[in-house]
């Protein structure tokens, strides 16, 4: 079988990526394949599942494909670092699907690159799998992703804080073009080469802005409207993303990067699950104010290409600047109404839903079984929510002024919008210790449990069992 690739980023945009090949495996052996993905992209499921094992190793590179690593850099935590790049990561090329959109594959894990900084430029099963998982689990939810076609078992072991065995992953992405993509030639003060990355990521995600009076203010705005859409349906869903540095943001508004993501179970605004987020820069509640953030970062890069005249063009992103939060807000309004189930659309929405928050926290409430519940009260019965709180007393209060709001068929909208399932966290980590150990079957289950995420599925539905935690989460570099 071949893979008709059509490598767009290699031959539009020379000075962006280094050419390597990916390292040989030893003994590559298919661990999970996404055949619904593959179809969708137009490839022939069976013909490619036969051959993952060698393909998506890097051990045989399809006709056409011309692996390159990607050149980026990133504020991570806050600090600039100016050459990240991909550093055991290469993108084999693009292929363009039967409705006409084109798509990276890119491998990850599949050895050193120049851009490695001294890493062994390897990726072990657990972290592979998880990225797997919640990129299906995302795309379950309706919230923009990257997603997998293959997780391939190398034979050779990776050093982490033990041994570990290898894996590669198989991502698909609508593109890779990131904030710290743009970064990387700003610091440099290569303003043509920012110019020609903008006009392809244009021309790729946004060619209806090819006409406008400025076409790169309006790629900034696209890509604002675009984030603050993610990042509300990553709050309504409780999902911490867990490293939102500048190179982990896609400006084609996709979810990228499952490191040390997790969903929050009990709601606490700070939950933090990485192991490197000391200060907690990356909390549940501080992802909206990220957002902002890594996106001035990108208006700095872009700055040139807004105005000629310096001073007018810091007007022009200040001004698009000062918008992110109350577009941000009005998308957060926007996911809540449907998650209660709310009729219409009223000013005071926002702060309905604020008072269901103000009720929550403290009091160890289960952010998706609150709101999965709520379909049960909304005809006036409590008693399926209220042992959810320590104290229930202020939902209590609040309960009488939603149902005031409430749309007619409120109860199947609610369960319409509010999973039941989620990659909760025990069952993840059993899900991956199982895997790490040659046992794949719950890997599998749990996969078919978040992939139907509004149907009832009892072991998936609990919250984790006492004694469990507190819940780490690592990059897996």
């Amino acid at each position: 079988m071949t893979i008709a690739f059509d490598n767009s980023w290699v031959r539009d945009l020379p000075g962006t990526f280094l050419s390597v090949q990916p390292a040989p495996a030893p003994a590559p052996r298919l661990l999970v394949f996404n055949r619904t993905l593959a179809g969708s992209l137009g490839l022939d499921p069976d013909a490619l599942e036969a051959m993952a094992a060698e393909v998506f190793s890097g051990n045989r590179l399809p006709e056409g494909a011309d692996p390159v690593a990607q050149a980026y850099a990133g504020h991570q935590f806050g600090g600039f670092s100016p050459q990240l790049g991909d550093g055991r990561a290469l993108l084999m090329g693009e292929v363009i699907a039967p409705d006409g959109r084109r798509f990276d594959i890119h491998l990850k894990g599949s050895g050193r690159t120049p851009f490695a900084r001294g890493g062994d430029g390897k990726a072990a099963v657990g972290p592979m799998l998880r990225e797997y998982l919640m990129g299906e689990a995302m795309a379950a939810l309706g919230i923009p992703t990257t997603r997998a076609l293959a997780v391939v078992a190398t034979g050779a072991s990776v050093l982490r804080e033990t041994e570990l065995p290898g894996a590669v992953l198989a991502r698909v992405a609508a593109s890779h073009i990131r904030v710290g993509s743009f970064q990387f030639f700003a610091a440099r003060g290569d303003h043509a080469q920012v110019k020609r990355l903008a006009d392809y990521t244009i021309a790729r995600h946004d060619p209806d802005l090819l006409g406008a009076d400025n076409p790169y203010l309006a790629l900034f705005d696209a890509v604002i409207a675009r984030q603050a859409r993610l990042i509300a349906q990553w709050m309504g869903v409780g999902f911490i993303h867990g490293v939102m540095n500048t190179d982990n943001m896609a400006l084609s508004g996709e979810t990228i990067d499952y490191g040390p993501c997790a969903f929050m179970e009990g709601y606490a605004p700070g939950t933090v699950f990485s192991s490197i987020d000391h200060g907690g820069r990356y909390a549940y509640a501080n992802q909206p104010l990220i957002l902002g953030w890594n996106l001035a970062r990108l208006a700095e890069a872009l700055l040139p290409l807004f105005d000629t005249d310096q001073d007018r063009a810091v007007d022009k992103a200040n001004a698009a600047l000062e918008g992110i939060a109350a577009r941000y807000r009005a998308e957060w309004v926007a996911v809540m109404r449907a998650k209660l189930g709310l009729a219409g659309a009223e000013d005071g929405d926002g702060a309905l839903a604020d008072g269901l928050l103000a009720a929550m926290e403290g009091q160890g409430a289960d952010w998706t079984l609150t709101f999965r519940r709520l379909a049960d009260a909304v005809g006036g019965d409590a008693t399926g929510i209220a042992p959810l709180f320590g104290n229930p007393s202020r939902l209590l209060d609040w309960l009488p002024r939603w149902q005031a709001r409430l749309a007619p068929d409120a109860e199947a909208r609610i369960r319409a919008a509010n999973p039941a399932v989620i990659p909760r966290n025990h069952k993840v980590e059993e899900a991956l210790n199982a895997a790490t150990a040659g046992d794949m079957d719950p890997f599998h289950a749990l996969l078919a449990a978040v992939t139907r995420p509004y149907d009832a599925a009892e072991p998936y539905m609990l919250p984790a069992p006492q004694g469990f935690g507190p819940h780490v989460t690592f990059c897996g570099t």
